[in-house]
């Protein structure tokens, strides 16, 4: 098993050490494809254009290679198999140390900004009901008398309702 891997890791360095003598090929057809008149910065421009399209394709073989290719799913599926390990292993930490889970916390969360929009609801239409009475407070009506001592009055409260849905 061990001569195996041995045979395709050279195999592999085979196919790398390749592309980097393709590339360097290139790079000096690129250096020295100049011609002899041509002033020197040209001469190093084209040099460099040449160095980043020989570089910019043996990369882009290599990324695109199976082995690169496989390596790289191979990573991923280790980096996900070690981060469910690392989840199931701290869910099992916080069980034996009786603390809440995440799904716990979250639930709890929840259930808190349910009864907050619970909340804010209500309180809008108790500040509309409050809007409505003050706008009926404040026209004078046929039905009241118009004595002072009437219209200074409190009205009462009606408790009725919210004892029937069980809040104070």
């Amino acid at each position: 098993m061990s001569n195996d891997n041995f045979q395709k890791a050279a195999e592999q360095v085979a196919a790398f050490q390749k592309m980097w003598s393709d590339s360097m090929g290139k790079i000096m057809q690129g250096a020295f494809a100049s011609e002899p008149n041509s002033p020197p910065p040209e001469v190093l421009r084209q040099i460099r254009s040449g160095i980043f399209q020989a570089l910019a394709q043996s990369w882009d073989e290599f990324m695109r290679s199976p082995q690169f290719l496989e390596g790289m799913k191979q990573w991923m599926d280790n980096a996900v198999s070690f981060r469910k390990a690392s989840n199931d292993f701290m869910a099992k930490v916080r069980n034996e140390m009786q603390a809440p889970s995440r799904e716990d916390i979250d639930s709890v969360m929840l259930s808190v900004r349910h009864m907050e929009k619970r909340l804010l609801d209500r309180i809008e239409q108790l500040g509309e009901q409050v809007s409505a009475l003050n706008g009926h407070t404040s026209e004078p009506r046929g039905s009241q008398s118009s004595s002072p001592a009437s219209a200074a009055k409190p009205r009462p409260r009606r408790r009725a309702a919210a004892n029937r849905k069980g809040t104070p």
